[in-house]
């Protein structure tokens, strides 16, 4: 029962690790915030502490920080949930978040727009940082408390009339050598087999007590890559024991392979952006709320170490999302930053106003493409498509 509430803790930690940094930034920096929410729309629960209201609301898919604005002398909205111009005078308007300033001008030097553009690029950048930190943390703890895993190279089945049956290899025989070089790990085996589509590939193997020399030539075979690109890979027609071994790591190498990892990851997410750009990857690939709710739901059935390792990968995909140079993003209001002191002064209002529409509507459409998405796998699952 637990597992189903998997995807709110997950999407909840992740965007509240991403506003805490645009929030203590502003805080650093000096400007006003009167309300830090995770969630959208009313709050649900709210709390004051000095000049911040801290509130959950009742839409948990996002959350924002509310930082005063040169823009309408009460308070701008940095990501989403701001109100109405007319807002102020509506029953809708919360005047206690405004303290202490109430319905009164904010001053000059608490404005968003009075700082340095250097503490506004920070202020800006902040979420994505936090977000980076969340990943490497997490990870470094995940290999901190499981250890390391790797399956070794021993043989499980054999596909009846692919190369590794032709070439002689046998259900239980363990790869001890490729082309010459050891090999303790089947990621090994595998990525060397990948490589060689077509080519000879000599393989020392320890059947029982014996040592057996083959010569095998793999396959050619078309695969997807973790980017969404397509490929052609090397393959031999073989299964593998996945009998994983663990090995404990100190602080240190833990540390070093949660960076690792966490770069890894940030190294795929950006290959399948650039895969949509040239077109090998199909936004019909891409997944949404719905398949982010399925996977932390199936991560929370496998086991706290899958759960911990989806909070990584989706921390990462937010802070390299966010820093797309799209309007309303992170990356969208460093560049408006940056051209407006290109140009020494802050652009008409009216510029910003379709600057957001637009960023506002690519979002839109992107949400609602990755959301059919998800339907559309959901009902083809229900119905065997």
């Amino acid at each position: 029962m637990l597992s189903w509430l998997a995807p709110l803790l997950v999407l909840g930690l992740v965007i509240f690790v991403h506003e805490l940094g645009h929030f203590l930034a502003a805080k650093w920096a000096g400007v006003y915030a009167p309300r830090f929410s995770l969630g959208w729309g009313a709050p649900l629960w709210s709390r004051r502490r000095g000049e911040t209201e801290y509130a959950l609301s009742w839409l948990p898919i996002g959350g924002y920080v509310r930082m005063a604005s040169k823009e309408d002398e009460t308070a701008q909205v940095l990501e989403g949930g701001g109100e109405a111009p007319e807002a102020e005078k509506s029953r809708h308007w919360d005047e206690h978040s405004m303290i202490p300033h109430g319905p009164h001008p904010i001053p000059a030097d608490r404005w968003f727009e009075s700082k340095t553009l250097v503490q506004r690029l920070v202020i800006l950048l902040a979420g994505v940082t936090m977000n980076i930190i969340l990943a490497v943390v997490v990870s470094t703890g995940v290999f901190a408390w499981y250890g390391t895993g790797y399956v070794p190279p021993v043989v499980d089945s054999i596909v009846a009339g692919r190369p590794a049956e032709v070439a002689g290899i046998q259900s239980g025989d363990r790869v001890v050598t490729i082309d010459g070089t050891a090999v303790t790990r089947w990621e090994e085996v595998l990525s060397k087999i990948s490589a060689a589509p077509g080519t000879s590939v000599a393989l020392e193997l320890l059947r029982g007590a014996d040592t057996v020399r083959v010569t095998v030539v793999p396959e050619a075979q078309e695969t997807t890559t973790a980017e969404g690109a397509r490929v052609v890979v090397g393959r031999i027609g073989v299964g593998v024991k996945q009998d994983v071994i663990r090995e404990s790591v100190g602080l240190g190498e833990a540390a070093r392979e949660g960076w690792r990892a966490t770069w890894a990851i940030a190294g795929n997410v950006i290959g399948v952006l650039g895969n949509l750009l040239t077109g090998e990857v199909s936004v019909s690939q891409l997944g949404g709320p719905v398949e982010i709710a399925r996977s932390s739901v199936a991560a929370a059935q496998n086991g706290m170490e899958n759960l911990w390792s989806l909070i990584a990968f989706l921390s990462i995909n937010l802070a390299v999302l966010n820093l797309l140079p799209i309007p309303l993003l992170d990356g969208g209001q460093v560049v408006l930053q940056v051209a407006e002191a290109a140009w020494r002064r802050p652009f008409p209002r009216m510029v910003k106003e379709w600057y957001a529409r637009i960023g506002f509507a690519v979002i839109a459409a992107l949400f609602l493409t990755v959301t059919f998405n998800d339907l559309k796998r959901l009902v083809l699952g229900w119905f065997g498509g």
